[in-house]
C-alpha cells in the first residue's frame, strides 16, 4: 500500500477516530483532559474521599458499610473523631475513616482560633467557624462542576433547537429566532443573572442552572444555526430531500450529527465560564445558599480576613481549584478545536511525525 494511502487517508478510520487522535496528540489537550477527569472523579467520590462519617466500621458486634453514604440512625450523632473513642480492640471494633476524616458542614471547636491555618489535623486549614478547608473544597469541586454540567446541558439542548429550526425553515422563524438571539446577547451574562438571582429571596443550585442556562443559550443557537445553513445545501442532504425523508429525519440524522464539532467545543468552553461565573456569584452572596460548600464562599472568607488574622489559605487553596478548573477545560476546548479541523494537521505548532512527514512539518522542524 503507498504512502499516500497510508497517511493522507487515516487509514479509513472514521472522522470521530481522526478527530479523537488529533485531539490526544496535542500535549494541552491530554492535560486539559487528564485534570478535567480528576476533578470528575473527585466530585464523584466526594463523599467517599471527605466526610464525618467513616467508610465502614465494626462497633459492639455490629458491621456498618458505607455509613458515610448510608447514614445509619445508630451513627447520627458520632462523628469519625468519637467513633474512635468508642472502640474497643478486645471486641474486635475497627474503624476506616476516608482520607479526610471530616465533613463538609462538620465544626471544630477545638482549635484555639479561626480561621485556623493549616497544620497536621486540617492539612489546608479550617474557615471561620472551624469547618475543614479541604473537605469544603473536595465538595465544591462537586458542587462547581455540577453547575457546569447542567447549566451547559440546559442552553446547548435550547440552542440546538433554536438553532435548528432557524437555519432549516427560514423566513419568519429564522427571523424571529435570530432578533430574540441579538437581543440577548446585548446583556451581558453576569449581570443578567445577578440581576434575576437578586430577586429572589434565597437562591438555590437549581436557579443558578437555570439562569445560565436560559441565558447562555444564544451563543450555540448562533453556532448551529450557521452550521445548518451551511450543511442544508450540501448535495447528500438535497438527496435526502428529493427522496421524501422528513424534515425530522434530515435534521436528527443528516444535519444535526455533522453540525455537533463547534457545539462540542462551545460547550468545552461553556463549563469553563459557567464555574467561573458561578464563584463569582457565590463570592458576591448570590450563589449557592450557606451552609453549601462553595469555593467562592471560601472566597468571600478570604476577603472577610484578608488583613487580619490573614487567613491565606481561604484564598489560595479555591483560587487554585478554580484555576485549576477553568484552565483544564480551555485547554480541553483549544484541543477540541483543533482536533475537530482536519485542516489543523499542517498549521504551525503541531508535532513531527517522523522522517516520512509532509514537506510543511519538515520545513517548520528543521
Amino acid at each position: 500500500m503507498t504512502e499516500k494511502a497510508n497517511g493522507s487517508r487515516g487509514n479509513g478510520r472514521p472522522p470521530a477516530a481522526l478527530a479523537a487522535g488529533r485531539f490526544w496528540r496535542r500535549p494541552r489537550g491530554r492535560a486539559g483532559a487528564a485534570i478535567a477527569g480528576m476533578l470528575l472523579l473527585v466530585a464523584l467520590g466526594a463523599d467517599l474521599l471527605a466526610s464525618d462519617q467513616p467508610l465502614a466500621m465494626r462497633l459492639d458486634g455490629e458491621l456498618f458499610l458505607l455509613p458515610n453514604l448510608t447514614r445509619p440512625t445508630a451513627l447520627l450523632a458520632h462523628d469519625n473523631q468519637s467513633l474512635g473513642a468508642l472502640l474497643r480492640p478486645e471486641r474486635g471494633d475497627w474503624l476506616l475513616s476516608p482520607p479526610v476524616p471530616f465533613g463538609p458542614y462538620q465544626t471544630d471547636l477545638s482549635l484555639p482560633s479561626l480561621p485556623a491555618p493549616p497544620d497536621g489535623r486540617h492539612l489546608l486549614g479550617s474557615d471561620e467557624v472551624g469547618r475543614d478547608v479541604l473537605s469544603r473544597l473536595i465538595h465544591g469541586t462537586r458542587v462547581s462542576l455540577t453547575v457546569g454540567f447542567a447549566s451547559v446541558a440546559l442552553y446547548v439542548a435550547i440552542g440546538l433547537l433554536l438553532g435548528a429550526l432557524a437555519g432549516y425553515y427560514g423566513g419568519a422563524a429564522d427571523a424571529v429566532i435570530s432578533r430574540a438571539i441579538e437581543v440577548m446577547l446585548t446583556f451581558p451574562t453576569i449581570l443578567l443573572a445577578l440581576a434575576v438571582v437578586a430577586l429572589v429571596e434565597r437562591p438555590t443550585l437549581l436557579l443558578l442552572i437555570l439562569v445560565l442556562g436560559l441565558t447562555r443559550w444564544p451563543d450555540v443557537a448562533r453556532l448551529v444555526r450557521g452550521e445548518v445553513v451551511r450543511i442544508k445545501a450540501l448535495d447528500y442532504t438535497q438527496a435526502a430531500r428529493v427522496l421524501g425523508f422528513t424534515d425530522a429525519r434530515i435534521l436528527l440524522r443528516h444535519i444535526l450529527p455533522n453540525a455537533m464539532g463547534p457545539v462540542l467545543v462551545a460547550a468545552t468552553f461553556g463549563v469553563a465560564n459557567a464555574v467561573l461565573i458561578e464563584s463569582g456569584l457565590s463570592f458576591l452572596g448570590f450563589g449557592a445558599p450557606p451552609p453549601t460548600a462553595s469555593w467562592g464562599e471560601l472566597l468571600t472568607q478570604a476577603h472577610r480576613y484578608a488583613v487580619s488574622p490573614g487567613a491565606w489559605w481561604l484564598a489560595l487553596f479555591p483560587g487554585t481549584a478554580i484555576f485549576l478548573t477553568v484552565g483544564a477545560f480551555q485547554l480541553a476546548g483549544e484541543a477540541l478545536r483543533e482536533g475537530l479541523d482536519p485542516k489543523s494537521a499542517g498549521r504551525p505548532g503541531n508535532r513531527w511525525h517522523g522522517e516520512k512527514c509532509c514537506l510543511t512539518c519538515k520545513g517548520r522542524n528543521g
